[in-house]
């Protein structure tokens, strides 16, 4: 299976696997071989500290390159009059009587509690192509499904300014 990115979130990645790499790593295997000099690695919880904060490292340097190499690249365009990704879209909930603005991205920016929505969650899915006025269903699981409408679409890009999951 790929990860379907944007140019935009292969550049994020490359970006921080370059930090991780030359700059992160150096520093971390020096704090092991500095931690290790304390005696009994047995008892020696600055040297655990410091091989667990460079094993995090490369786990997440193997988990970037996994990405990179497995992405499938994706425009972020879409018409003018529908929700793509990245666009800022006003929402009405009626069952809440509330409006929430959200924008969908992929995967590996989402946040949902900044209103960064995965193109892949069940929100997401039922946002993306839709136009002003456009009611949808959105269906969590076997028993709960809600309904929403969309009151504004805001065309936007992607500036760069949604940050990479951390994990």
């Amino acid at each position: 299976m790929h990860d379907e990115l944007t140019k935009e979130d292969i550049k994020k990645m490359r970006q921080e696997l370059d930090y991780r790499r030359l700059e992160l790593m150096p520093g971390l295997i020096e704090e092991v071989k500095r931690t290790r000099a304390f005696g009994d690695l047995s008892e020696n919880f600055e040297y655990k500290a410091a091989k667990q904060a460079q094993n995090k490292n490369r786990s997440r340097i193997r988990y970037l390159e996994g990405m990179i190499k497995s992405a499938k690249i994706i425009d972020d365009d879409s018409a003018e009059d529908e929700v793509g990704l990245f666009d800022k879209v006003e929402i009405y909930m009626p069952e809440d009587d509330e409006t929430e603005v959200i924008q969908v991205v992929t995967t590996v920016r989402c946040d949902p509690r900044k209103g960064l929505i995965s193109k892949e969650s069940p929100f997401g899915r039922q946002v993306l192509g839709k136009k002003v006025g456009d009611e949808f269903t959105v269906q969590v699981n076997d028993s709960y499904s809600y309904k929403a409408r969309i009151r504004s679409i805001t065309k936007m890009k992607d500036d760069g300014s949604a940050p990479l999951l951390e994990y």
